[in-house]
């Protein structure tokens, strides 16, 4: 029996006590990292179904074993042919029901498929049903994510002795990948964001032949999966002696951060922290240099709910955990970035790393 099953459980609880207002019978799972976060099953290719007192799963026979060994309590059935076909052929839904799926999820071509396969039922695209559970994280998901920064942290730390003019910004990127599979986790991610100098002021950058010089700034976004869950962190270093205004804008994003993670705590408004940072920013004179949004819910997925910006409705709850990661981009000068992976709790929150974030000059 999986140890978890309580959590599941719970998470089965939670997805069945909206049917009554959704008006729906069934709900239908066919996004894998929804399809592993109420049953454990993590296979590629899955589909699930919970009815008011019965939960299905069907998989192929690559994961024959696999499949019993991650869930509990699940009716499993293997299949040769099709998932939905198998779906069809084992009349695992009522004729006449109502069945919600993943709106934000499934594919067109999907829906139109279970249409012609079940012309009596009324399938109805339900969104954030599951995000929402999944947004609260449980003690058990916590201490996953904590190992998962847990590890890249101490990448970042080995990587820091590599960082000398002439390395490429794709030498480090790869050492990242390599140093995250040898402390535990079963891979990056995400592809690890490398960017040098100028290349800094790129958000989301991707490595180049780029060698590092001397007085650049060098922005690193790295982060790792450990059994399912990520991590995501940010650190921007200096390579040498940097000029002024790098060190004038790395200090207040620092600045802006700090006054971010104070904010946050069970209760208050995503926008609200947006604007924390933000505001301070813009008080600085930096404002149309912070183009994107303050943060972001991690877990099975590297981008989950809540989001922390400007256009969000969200609250934050206990348990909650986010990202915190304002920056500053300046064209043909350079960008910084500061990122921590925070715990949301009543009245305040854990910042999950460790890795050092005053201005590293190597």
């Amino acid at each position: 029996m999986n140890p978890e099953s309580v959590f599941f459980q719970s998470r089965l609880q939670k997805l069945r006590s909206q049917f009554d207002a959704l008006r729906i019978d069934a709900f239908l799972i066919t996004f894998q990292p929804h399809l592993r976060y109420m049953s454990g099953f993590s296979g590629s290719a899955g589909v699930g179904i919970v009815t008011r007192d019965k939960t299905f799963l069907i998989t192929d026979g690559r994961y024959a074993t696999q499949v019993r060994q991650e869930t509990n309590g699940w009716k499993i059935f293997i299949t040769q042919v099709e998932l939905f076909g198998e779906l069809k052929k084992r009349r695992l839904l009522q004729s006449g029901g109502r069945v919600g799926f993943d709106g934000n999820s499934l594919m067109f071509g999907q829906f139109q498929q279970l249409k012609e396969l079940f012309p009596k039922i009324k399938f109805l695209p339900k969104v954030d049903c599951i995000e929402k559970i999944a947004a609260v994280k449980d003690l058990s998901e916590i201490q996953k994510i904590k190992k998962a920064v847990e590890i890249t942290d101490k990448v970042f730390t080995e990587i820091l002795s590599f960082f000398k003019p002439g390395v490429r910004e794709i030498d480090i990127a790869a050492e990242i990948s390599y140093r995250h599979l040898k402390h535990g986790a079963s891979g990056d991610g995400f592809s690890a964001i490398v960017v040098s100098g100028d290349r800094s002021a790129i958000p989301h950058g991707k490595p180049s032949d780029k060698k590092f010089k001397n007085g650049e700034l060098i922005t690193i976004d790295m982060g790792c999966v450990y059994q399912g869950y990520h991590s995501d962190m940010t650190r921007t270093i200096a390579l040498g002696r940097p000029k002024s205004e790098a060190k004038k804008i790395y200090q207040i994003v620092l600045t802006a951060q700090q006054h971010a993670i104070e904010a946050a705590r069970d209760g208050i408004k995503t926008k609200e922290i947006d604007a924390t940072a933000r505001n301070y920013i813009k008080e600085k004179g930096y404002e149309k240099y912070f183009r994107h949004s303050l943060g972001h819910g991690i877990g099975l997925q590297i981008h989950e709910q809540p989001r922390l910006s400007v256009l969000s409705k969200a609250t934050l709850e206990t348990g909650n955990v986010v990202t915190i990661e304002p920056g500053i981009y300046i064209p043909n000068f350079g960008g910084v970035r500061i990122e921590d992976d925070i715990v949301v709790t009543d009245g305040h929150c854990e910042i999950l790393n460790t890795s050092p974030k005053e201005l590293l000059i190597l």
